[in-house]
């Protein structure tokens, strides 16, 4: 497949002080970013510089996706006070979805067994209230908000959540990088239990010890079984590359051509 075609099907991760640095090279080389809302940036960004950078992407024809933050916080808290703190700063994340005008926003489920399992109905019960809240912003918006893997070891909390909100706007985005380092198992693990709503994918790459986001192919995930069992059932996800190396892009984006990505 083309290059240009790769890159037109795919975004890059992009904190978002790191795409405003760097802007230019995203616009000439045609990467469409995934903003990162990480961090202090939703308190310390200005709406000028939000604004400045969606213009920017607009008028290169350059779409994007957002990814909310998620360290550190719990929205399903059993605390009611850092559940509102979670809350809201995911919350501010949603509101910039009218400026840039995402094909998704990423959010973290955040599901961890050896937290929350001993409380899990009370943890779930929570959970849904602030995703449902947020629902409502996105479907607003008609924008789908992904809920993405990262500590579950398996599909169980992620399935009974899209049950329970039960809407087109609320889909699954498989990381499969995280799908090795912390469930240490693999995608058929995941997939088909969560091929109803899957939307998106976090594509990087790791020897299954740690989450050392490698470049497409550096590691040991099943990219060949992935992309054929994809094809296969004519599913086409909103696709993000995460390597957290110089070089990686261009490193993942040859590789997808390579291992059958279509």
């Amino acid at each position: 497949m083309p290059l240009a075609t790769l890159k037109s099907r795919c975004f890059a991760n992009a904190p978002f002080r790191y795409l405003q640095a760097n802007i230019d090279r995203f616009i000439a080389e045609g990467i469409q970013p995934e903003i990162g809302l990480e961090g202090d940036i939703l308190y310390t960004g200005s709406a000028g510089e939000f604004a400045a950078i969606a213009d920017r992407l607009a008028a290169a024809n350059l779409a994007c996706t957002l990814h909310a933050p998620f360290f550190e916080l719990s929205p399903g808290s059993l605390d009611r006070q850092i559940r509102k703190a979670s809350r809201d700063k995911i919350r501010r994340a949603f509101d910039l979805i009218p400026v840039f005008r995402p094909k998704s926003i990423v959010c973290h489920l955040g599901y961890e067994a050896n937290k929350h399992g001993y409380k899990e109905q009370e943890w779930f019960k929570y959970s849904l209230e602030a995703w449902q809240e947020l629902l409502v912003i996105a479907t607003a918006r008609k924008t789908p908000f992904m809920l993405e893997n990262t500590y579950e070891q398996n599909p169980e909390q992620h399935k009974k959540m899209f049950e329970s909100l039960a809407s087109p706007h609320a889909r699954f985005c498989l990381d499969v990088g995280h799908v090795m380092a912390f469930a240490k198992n693999s995608w058929q693990d995941w997939l088909p239990a969560l091929e109803p709503w899957l939307g998106q994918l976090h594509l990087h790459d790791n020897h299954g010890t740690s989450d050392t986001h490698l470049a497409v192919g550096r590691g040991l995930f099943d990219f060949t079984g992935l992309f054929a069992y994809l094809k296969q059932n004519n599913l086409t996800p909103i696709v993000t590359l995460e390597p957290h190396h110089e070089g990686g892009v261009q490193e993942s984006l040859e590789a997808l051509d390579r291992f059958g990505f279509a």
